[in-house]
């Protein structure tokens, strides 16, 4: 009797250690498609979020909801996202036709879905995971797609089967005049389309995809104020960047014009990344400032910026003579920034190359060469230029506000 009773006494232990643990296991969201909307819990769910590994700690006093990673190399971030109540689209990187990876050749498509296989099953239960990315821009710059599209299929149809408690997504870039009604044709098992789009294309984007026959949800999936394909050329070339001020007004227009016709919208870049310049599509700085795009985000998504701060402002920034000059001239430029807070700045000028490795799509350029010796007299409101070869460069500025907060401008120039 005594060892029955023992016996008892340690099965209702173990049943209790058991309930306990499955008790303090977070519970899994349930995520679900009902029409254009994203339902979490059964409740509509915005998308509101960026792409990218900066200051994640950040992102939920901003109104960030989500974060969108690209490579199955990101699934750290579950857990921080976990912690930060946020969601995340897990993205798992299909390879490109573009650099020679053939889906019609088993030998390359095998290896990627084991891959795919293993990812899902080690991530399907993880309580922020809000849907999978299949994929990124798969299709861009091909003259023909035609592999891409049941590639896609095959993907997010492995994936519903290991896991039909999640959505899928597939990422484009752009609309193109076809390849919403391809995906929506030749890839049934994506659930929610993603689209990438940039600059004036943007409020068009909600339209263009249900004039192709799209009636799922859209999410923008990198949204940026200006891509650098779009942007005025200098007469050798090079693509003129607006200031951050200038971007932050182009935003706020962009995301008053899609949020209200979309499942949400993710800002492209959170951190920072070299393509043309390191600012063109950096929400943050090297040294970690975040910029006025960062209260637009706060301010459409319901959101506040770190202690209410606001960034500098950029009024004015241009050269006094023109953009180029013979190489044995000085050249001068001239700056007018201001702080809503009043907050004193601090001014930091460079000189850079300009870049000569432009690529498409995306892919990583080299960091550039710097010239310290040709700034001269920097100052808050100016700065001389002199002591270079003939060629083409770059002038940046960097303002700060000492609060984590910054403003950031360049011009393209030319030394003859």
């Amino acid at each position: 009797m005594a060892r029955m009773v023992k016996d008892f006494i340690t099965m209702r232990l173990a049943l209790l250690l058991i309930a306990s643990l499955l008790i303090a296991l977070p519970a899994r969201a349930e995520v679900t498609v009902q029409g254009e909307r994203i339902l979490v819990d059964g409740k509509p769910f915005k998308a509101h979020g960026v792409a990218g590994w900066g200051n994640l700690e950040m992102l939920r006093d901003l109104g960030v909801t989500t974060i969108r990673t690209y490579g199955d190399n990101n699934e750290d971030v579950l857990d921080e996202a976990e912690r930060l109540g946020l969601k995340v689209i897990l993205g798992f990187w299909l390879e490109h036709p573009r650099r020679g990876f053939d889906y019609a050749n088993p030998a390359h498509v095998e290896p990627q879905m084991e891959r795919l296989r293993q990812f899902v099953l080690a991530h399907k239960d993880h309580p922020a995971l809000l849907m999978w990315g299949i994929g990124n821009e798969v299709e861009a710059e091909l003259t023909d797609d035609s592999q891409v599209w049941p590639a896609i299929e095959q993907a997010a149809k492995l994936v519903k089967s290991l896991d039909p408690d999640h959505p899928t997504l597939a990422v484009l870039a752009e609309t193109g005049a076809d390849k919403v009604a391809k995906v929506k044709a030749q890839a049934p098992s994506i659930d929610v389309l993603g689209v990438n789009s940039y600059g004036e294309s943007v409020p068009s984007v909600p339209d263009r995809v249900r004039a192709q026959g799209w009636t799922g949800p859209l999410i923008v999936t990198e949204l940026g104020a200006i891509g650098q394909w779009q942007a005025a050329k200098t007469a050798w070339g090079a693509a003129i960047e607006p200031t951050s001020t200038e971007k932050a007004q182009l935003l706020e227009k962009q995301l008053a014009a899609v949020d209200p016709k979309s499942a949400g919208q993710i800002l492209f870049l959170w951190g920072w990344k070299q393509e043309v310049t390191y600012t063109w599509h950096s929400l943050l700085l090297p040294s970690n400032e975040w910029l006025q795009t960062t209260e637009v985000m706060a301010e459409a998504w319901g959101g506040k910026t770190p202690g209410g701060n606001h960034a500098p402002r950029i009024a004015v920034l241009h050269f006094v003579q023109g953009a180029s000059w013979p190489r044995d001239q000085q050249a001068m430029a001239r700056l007018r920034a201001i702080d809503p807070d009043g907050d004193p700045l601090q001014v930091e000028w460079a000189v850079m190359e300009e870049q000569t490795v432009l690529l498409k799509a995306g892919d990583s350029e080299p960091e550039l060469r710097k010239f310290p010796e040709a700034v001269l007299k920097p100052a808050a409101e100016s700065v001389t230029i002199a002591n270079l070869a003939p060629g083409n460069y770059r002038l940046y500025v960097t303002i700060r506000d000492g609060k984590g907060a910054a403003a950031t401008g360049n011009l393209p120039f030319r030394v003859q």
